[in-house]
């Protein structure tokens, strides 16, 4: 049972993830359509957006590991 609640702990993150991060890039992608002047910063500000949602599914493994071993 504590298999089952590890890999389900790690589908829900990385599928959050996924979810987050084709958020972050098709708004920006509109974003940089509307306003390309402001590429840069769009782009900079996504990156960091990206780099944070990705934590998730780091998170939602360790938390697997967790729940394996204790």
């Amino acid at each position: 049972m504590e298999y089952l609640a590890a890999a389900i702990a790690v589908g829900l993150g990385a599928l959050g993830a996924g979810l987050g991060n084709g958020m972050i890039v098709s708004r920006t992608v509109e974003s940089i359509a509307r306003q390309p002047e402001a590429r840069g910063q769009l782009q900079t500000t996504m990156f960091i957006g990206v780099g944070i949602v990705e934590v998730i599914p780091l998170a939602a493994t360790v938390i697997a590991f967790l729940i394996m071993f204790s």
